[in-house]
């Protein structure tokens, strides 16, 4: 039968840092209060599991390289009044379609918070322990370029694998070369009903409905912020 000496040893070796390191002062407060020994092992371990959230929360926020500070709660929904707060909220707060790798498309002027929205789902998300990652559209097709002029490419996307979601920042303001479509074709593709995908882009007015962009849009969610109805949009998507 193991012994107190040996509970250090055997929780490092469990890799139970935070159990310990509470063991001996819960164990006190718990012969102090009359905790009977069940009491005693779920207060123990609740301690860990809280601990490792919190690491993991840290963790998932420092990898996902968002923008500091932007939250819903530091966003002014008053600012812009044609955005559906309880349609963003309601992504903040359900994460299905991050479950369906269904995308989100913001469109939108610069300014009025395209980018400030995506991260604000964004860290809802990392509190319900799924990783993602922020990019610049513009930084980011140069690195996939490059990846690909040194046959690396696949092995380049195969790294976002483990990001449930990705944000594709300022779409609109990368040049759409020959070069750069097919690159961002490509990650598109590679994550096609693998992993979801944020698009944020300005506005391109044009003077007729696309039926072929409709139907590309048909199973995605698509949030203009700041437009009138009359305008139209086309976009750099995928189609589900």
């Amino acid at each position: 039968m193991a012994s107190t000496e040996t509970l250090p040893v055997l929780l490092k070796q469990l890799r139970l840092s935070t159990m310990a390191r509470l063991w001996e002062p819960l164990l006190i407060r718990a012969q102090e209060e009359h905790w009977n020994p069940t009491q005693y092992l779920a207060t123990l371990c609740e301690q860990e599991v809280n601990e490792r959230y919190s690491w993991r929360i840290a963790r998932f926020t420092k990898e996902s390289r968002l923008p500091v500070g932007k939250t819903l709660a530091t966003f002014d929904f008053s600012h812009t009044q044609i955005i559906n707060r309880e349609k963003i909220e309601a992504l903040t707060q359900n994460s299905d379609w991050v479950n369906q790798a269904e995308n989100l498309l913001f469109f939108g002027p610069s300014g009025v918070g395209k980018t400030h929205l995506a991260a604000a789902i964004f860290h809802s998300l990392i509190e319900q322990s799924i990783r993602v990652r922020h990019f610049t559209t513009t930084a980011l097709v140069q690195k996939m370029q490059q990846a690909r002029a040194d046959l690396q490419l696949e092995t380049f996307l195969a790294k976002f694998d483990k990001y449930s979601v990705i944000v594709l920042d300022d779409l609109g303001y990368v040049k759409k070369s020959d070069a750069e479509t097919h690159v961002l074709f490509e990650l598109i593709a590679h994550r096609y009903e693998t992993g979801s995908i944020i698009i944020t882009s300005v506005i391109i007015e044009i003077q007729a409905e696309s039926y072929r962009k409709r139907q590309a849009l048909s199973n995605n969610i698509n949030i203009g912020l700041g437009q009138e109805t009359h305008q139209k949009t086309i976009n750099t998507t995928t189609g589900r």
